[in-house]
């Protein structure tokens, strides 16, 4: 099959707010860019923030030029956080996701089969952030009870992972208060705002939150090594996942997308932060292009190199989800239905 890409540029608007980083980017991804043209076949991908350095592999492919090598005409499409990724996926609006992988798992239990085809990242990338009123107060996540913590959106990975760490520190999840705040400026303004005492939250909020003094950080998970101390493994989080119906009838669509995938991990793990800062559009630095520069350079070591899912990394977020959801603690979970290798693997040759 055809694929060509059509390359978000974000436009003079978007500038005029931050707080509307996520329309502005949604709406520039759906009328594309440069070097689209419009012809390929059509893929239709919701990321869960555009914006994220989490995510970075979705823009920066369409950057690159590797959908368009390939002969895919990818729209790139954005939410704020990962559960309403999902569900536009779900609900047929879009045919992938760009997500955090643990919602193949949460979605088979509630009857849906749904795969990761290729695995950006062996490590979460997220950052448990204190707010600078209560660093005094809260040391580790058994200061979280009776705390208002945020998270990118009620059932989003950074809620999954926010339960597991305070029941994993004798915290149950009734004892604190998720609140919903997005990321970038709006998790920000929360956080100075004190409508959160705490949160999680990926780059490049992370470095603007400690540019400005805002917070600390708690719990740093953007490295394999952060994964291991705070999760006990590896942790496969953003991902390209689709339903299972549509990879087994679109093989050939599918084997290209993730060739173009592999080939961005391939080249960021030969290129600086600089490098890849310099890719992206110039909007997502917000003017700030060294501090950009960093926040990507912070979340580079998540990244997978060959889109592979790492040895272990399913098992370990089968253990996260099952210490704090009782409806996959209560249920028998097919990890191998929840990703293929098959893509990345012919990818990688």
């Amino acid at each position: 099959m055809r694929k060509r890409t059509r390359i978000a540029s974000l436009t003079t608007a978007c500038l005029l707010s931050l707080t509307s980083l996520t329309a502005c980017a949604n709406e520039v991804a759906s009328h594309g860019g440069s070097g689209g043209g419009g012809k390929g076949t059509k893929v239709k991908i919701m990321v869960g923030g555009l914006d994220k350095v989490i995510y970075l592999p979705a823009m920066l492919t369409q950057r690159l030029g590797y959908f368009d090598a390939e002969g895919l005409n990818v729209e790139l499409l954005t939410e704020p956080a990962g559960a309403q990724a999902e569900t536009a996926l779900v609900s047929g609006q879009v045919q992938g996701a760009v997500g955090f992988y643990d919602h193949t798992l949460d979605l088979q239990v509630k009857g849906k089969s749904v795969e990761s085809v290729v695995q950006f990242s062996h490590a979460p990338g997220e950052v448990e952030v204190v707010s600078a009123k209560k660093t005094g107060d809260i040391h580790s996540p058994g200061d979280f009870k009776g705390r208002k913590l945020g998270v990118t959106g009620l059932g989003s990975s950074t809620d999954f992972l926010t339960k597991y760490l305070a029941v994993k520190h004798g915290v149950q999840v009734n004892q604190f208060s998720p609140v919903a705040v997005g990321a970038g400026p709006t998790f920000i303004a929360a956080l100075q705002k004190g409508s959160i005492d705490a949160g999680m939250t990926t780059d490049p909020t992370v470095a603007t939150i400690l540019a400005k003094k805002a917070g600390r950080v708690l719990i740093d998970m953007r490295t394999p090594e952060g994964s291991q101390e705070a999760l006990g493994g590896p942790y496969p989080s953003s991902s390209l996942y689709m339903n299972t119906d549509w990879v087994n009838g679109h093989k050939d669509t599918v084997q290209k997308l993730v060739n173009a995938f592999v080939k961005t991990l391939t080249w960021m793990s030969t290129h600086s932060a600089d490098e890849i800062a310099a890719k992206m559009p110039s909007d997502y630095s917000q003017g700030d292009e060294k501090l950009y520069a960093a926040a990507i350079k912070s979340t580079l070591p998540m990244f997978t190199k060959d889109g592979i899912m790492p040895a272990r990394g399913p098992e370990t977020v089968e253990k996260v989800l099952k210490a704090f959801s009782p409806n996959i603690k209560n249920a028998d979970v097919d990890l191998d239905k929840t990703y293929t290798t098959e893509f990345a693997e012919k990818a990688a040759k």
